[in-house]
């Protein structure tokens, strides 16, 4: 029997987090990363908006909570070994009409039953006196969150992999996986690479790398793109921190937000369009291939049937910023369109069931010699480190 090895496929921070974490635990151990693009963190990792997550949203006893609250004090313990540009600025959660205060207040027992440290309710009064120019009937005040430099933090994790030992390969897209008796091949443009322990963090990929493993996966990652606007300049005083809304239970997504960037300057978005492509940052890319996929998927056409308004309201929405520009004046009356331009983009790799129901815990599926993360989106930066501490205790019979 070989030494046991492991590959893991994807360079991003949940594949990179996983390989850092296995190298602690197993010093010595033979790590390969594979990441198809020339450089680690260039999807999820490098498009998102940066913010901290501590969990407050997720369901008691979920995976996403368990991990988001164990994720951030990693994630903030990390980027201060090393020095990356973070902050702890705290976020407002914001009743914006009085229908909205239940279910703030289960956001404030959900976010007290994850053991987030000293949530506050505020009243209209004492949110101004932290966000001057919010508007609501009540918020909450969620003082452990923040924004960090993620890119930055891919960065360094890659060169801490490398430092204990582990490889990254970049340029390195996997084509076809093989397991022989040995182990696992993946074949990529730069070579065959060999482990006996497969580890799947492809992101907006990870469907198709379980595919290429054997896997007949019910899900299927679908591609929604999140599009953000910019306040000029002049006009960043509106937000001095991160404001976001209730989430509305008609719809399957956050909704639009306030973030100030630890670069500096303030992103207001995004909103949740289906993508052309798993890689479609602009409205104008378009993979057949993606496309023709999403639209051979039932689910794609049941989440359809399920959200019409919803859907048809976020493609007008992209299309318009004063339709982008009214979301956001629920939350910060005083911006107009004027003061908004156009910022970034990412993609979200949203798992979807061929029902139309969306995947809203993080998804591993583990074999004798493979485990895929076939479900990782937001938390999933922030709780990257504390998704590698969960796949190495899962796969340690395999490794011990």
């Amino acid at each position: 029997m070989p030494a046991a090895s492991v590959l893991v496929i994807g360079g991003g921070l949940v594949g990179l987090g996983t390989a850092y974490k296995l190298l602690r635990a197993y010093p010595g151990l033979r790590v390969t990363v594979l990441e198809k693009e020339a450089a680690v963190g260039r999807h999820q990792s490098g498009n998102n908006s940066g913010v901290l997550h501590a969990g407050l949203y997720y369901a008691p006893g979920s995976l996403k909570a368990r991990l988001a609250v164990d994720g951030i004090r990693q994630m903030v313990a990390f980027c201060r070994a090393h020095g990356i540009p973070h902050e702890i600025c705290g976020k407002l959660v914001v009743a914006v009409t009085e229908d909205e205060v239940p279910r703030l207040r289960e956001l404030l027992r959900r976010g007290t039953e994850n053991g987030l440290a000293e949530l506050e309710w505020l009243t209209p009064e004492q949110m101004r006196e932290i966000e001057p120019h919010v508007a609501g009937v009540a918020a909450v005040r969620v003082p452990e969150e923040g924004i960090a430099d993620y890119p930055r933090v891919s960065a360094t994790l890659a060169v801490e992999i490398a430092r204990s030992g582990g490889e990254v390969i970049t340029g390195a897209e996997v084509h076809a996986l093989r397991e022989t008796p040995a182990g696992w091949v993946a074949e990529t443009r730069r070579g065959a690479f060999m482990g006996t322990l497969l580890i799947n963090c492809a992101g907006l990929h990870a469907d198709r790398v379980a595919r290429l493993a054997g896997e007949e996966p019910e899900l299927r990652i679908v591609p929604f793109r999140g599009e953000y606007y910019a306040l000029r300049p002049e006009r960043q005083h509106l937000v001095r921190n991160l404001i976001y809304p209730v989430p509305d239970p008609a719809f399957p997504f956050l909704g639009v937000h306030f973030t100030r960037l630890v670069r500096g300057g303030v992103e207001a978005g995004p909103n949740a369009v289906l993508a052309f492509a798993r890689e479609g940052y602009t409205r104008g890319t378009v993979s057949v291939r993606d496309l023709a996929e999403a639209l051979a998927f039932p689910g794609v056409w049941r989440f359809l049937e399920r959200y019409p308004r919803t859907c048809w309201a976020e493609l007008r929405r992209s299309f318009s910023r004063t339709l982008f520009c009214r979301a956001l004046q629920r939350l910060v009356p005083e911006v107009q369109p004027q003061d908004l331009v156009p910022g970034g983009a990412g993609v979200r790799a949203q798992a979807m069931l061929r029902n139309g129901d969306l995947v809203n815990d993080f998804f591993f599926v583990s074999r004798r010699s493979a485990l895929h993360v076939l479900n990782a989106p937001s938390p999933g930066a922030t709780a990257s480190l504390a998704i590698g501490d969960t796949i190495v205790k899962t796969v340690a019979d395999r490794l011990d």
